[in-house]
C-alpha cells in the first residue's frame, strides 16, 4: 500500500513496509511502483488528518521534553539532557515514548539515541524494520549509539547513509572515489569543496570524524503554509492556470483561518513540462485570510510571468503570519488614488479582506457546528453539491485520478 497520486505523473509519497518488499520507495514515480508491485493499493493523501496526528505526536513529545525540533510532520530531534535532573535514563524514555505513541495514536515508530544529530538520525534508521532478501525484518525499535558503535559505523557505512547526502551528491562523491564515510578522510576539504561546495565539504569532514555541532532548535513556529498540485494534464494559458489558482486560494484560506492567522506574503511557483520553474512573491502591509484576497495577489503575480511551455505544477504559499487579532486594517474609502495596477490590486485585496470578514466568520461557525460540507462559497460548488474535500497537500505528490464518466 502506498499514498500518492495514481496518474501517470503521480509519485509515491509514502510506502508501507509490505510495499517496500517489492522495491517501492518514497518519491518513486507511480508508474514504476505499479510495475514493480502489480497489486499495489494506492490511497490519496489526507493532509488535514496527518496534521491532526502530527499535533498529537508533538504533544506526546512535549510531555517528554519541551526542547524538540520538528522535521516535517512525523519526526523530531529532541534534546534529552534535561532528563538527568529527573533521574530518567534516555533508553527507558525511548521505550516509554514508543509505548505511548503506539497506545495513544495506534502507530509504530523508531527511536534513535545519540550524542548528536548525526548519530541520532542514523540510529533512528537502524531502529526501524528493514527489507532483507525480500523479507520484512522487524527493527529493535530503540537504538542507542555507544562510542564503540560510532567508530564501527564511521568505518563501514556508505556515504549515502549520511543525512543530507542525496543521490546527486552521492554520484559526485563516487566520481572522485568516495563511496564510504571512511573515504572522506583521504581528501582535503578544499578538493571536496570544488565538487560539492564549501558548506557540504565542511559538513562531510565533520561527519567523517563523528562531529555534528547543530543544536536542537526548539522553534515550533510555522513559517509557511502552501499547496502544490501536479496536474493530470498540463495546463495551457493563463486562463486555465487562474482557474486552478482559485482552488488553491480556497484551500489555503481554510488552512490559515483554522490557525487563527493572517498572512502578509503570497508566493506562487510554476513548473513547466520541461521541468524548469519560475516563481514570484508579494508582501503587503496587512494580513489576509480571505480566499478572494489571496487569489487577487496570486493572480497579479501569475499574470506578471511568461509561459513558454505547458504547465505541469502550480504552487501557492502563504507566509509572514500574524494573529488575526493583531491585523491592522483600515478601509481606503476611495480617498487614495491607486497610482498603478499593483497598487490597485493591493487596495482591492484590502477592501475584500475587510468587507467579507463577517461572512467568513459565519461560514466558519456553520462548518464547525454542522460539518465542512454544510455551507460553501461559489468556488466550492459543483454539479454534485459542495465539494471541499480537496485539501492542502493532497496533490503534492501527483494528481489524483478523476472518476470516469
Amino acid at each position: 500500500m502506498v499514498v500518492g497520486g495514481p496518474g501517470e505523473r503521480g509519485a509515491v509519497a509514502s510506502a508501507s513496509y509490505e510495499a517496500r518488499r517489492f522495491g517501492v520507495k518514497s518519491a518513486m514515480p507511480m508508474v514504476i511502483a505499479k510495475r514493480m508491485c502489480p497489486n499495489l493499493v494506492i490511497l490519496p493523501g489526507r493532509f488535514d488528518r496527518y496534521e491532526a496526528y502530527s499535533q498529537d505526536f508533538h504533544d506526546i513529545i512535549m510531555d517528554l521534553t519541551p526542547e524538540f525540533e520538528p522535521l516535517g510532520l512525523d519526526e523530531v530531534f529532541a534534546d534529552l539532557r534535561s532528563l538527568r535532573r529527573l533521574n530518567v535514563q534516555p533508553i527507558a524514555a525511548g521505550h516509554e515514548l514508543r509505548r505511548r505513541i503506539n497506545d495513544e495514536l495506534g502507530l509504530l515508530c523508531g527511536v534513535g539515541l545519540g550524542r548528536n544529530k548525526l548519530f541520532a538520525k542514523l540510529a533512528s534508521k537502524k531502529s526501524k524494520p528493514t527489507v532483507v532478501d525480500g523479507k520484512l525484518v522487524d527493527g529493535p525499535g530503540v537504538v542507542w549509539v555507544s562510542p564503540e558503535m560510532e567508530k564501527l559505523w564511521l568505518s563501514e557505512l556508505p556515504v549515502s547513509a549520511l543525512w543530507g547526502v542525496g543521490p546527486a551528491t552521492t554520484a559526485k562523491l563516487e566520481r572522485i572515489g568516495i563511496r564510504w564515510v571512511r573515504d572522506i578522510d583521504k581528501f582535503e576539504e578544499s578538493l571536496l569543496a570544488r565538487h560539492v561546495g564549501p558548506w557540504m565539504a565542511g559538513t562531510l569532514v565533520n561527519y567523517a570524524s563523528g562531529e555534528d555541532e547543530r543544536e536542537v532548535v526548539s522553534d515550533h513556529v510555522t513559517k509557511s503554509i502552501g499547496h502544490d498540485e501536479t496536474f493530470i494534464k498540463s495546463l495551457r494559458g493563463i486562463d486555465e492556470l487562474l482557474e486552478e489558482a482559485k482552488s488553491h486560494s480556497a484551500i489555503l484560506s481554510r488552512a490559515v483561518r483554522a490557525k487563527g492567522w493572517v498572512a502578509r506574503t503570497v508566493s506562487v511557483s510554476v513548473r513547466f513540462d520541461d521541468f524548469s520553474s519560475i516563481g514570484r512573491s508579494q508582501t503587503i502591509s496587512f494580513g489576509i485570510d480571505d480566499e478572494r484576497a489571496i487569489f487577487l495577489i496570486a493572480k497579479a503575480l501569475l499574470e506578471s510571468m511568461e509561459y513558454p511551455f505547458a504547465i505541469r505544477l502550480l504552487g501557492i504559499h502563504l507566509s509572514s503570519f500574524l494573529p488575526r487579532s493583531r491585523n491592522d486594517m483600515q478601509l481606503t474609502f476611495g480617498i487614495e488614488t491607486a497610482v498603478d495596477e499593483r497598487q490597485q490590486t493591493i487596495e482591492a485585496t484590502r477592501d475584500r479582506q475587510i468587507g467579507f470578514e463577517a461572512l467568513r466568520d459565519a461560514i466558519d461557525d456553520v462548518r464547525e457546528k454542522f460539518g465542512k460540507s454544510a455551507v460553501g462559497t461559489a468556488s466550492e460548488l459543483s454539479e454534485d453539491g459542495i465539494e471541499i474535500e480537496r485539501q492542502r497537500g493532497s496533490a503534492s505528490q501527483g494528481p489524483l485520478a478523476k472518476p470516469e464518466q
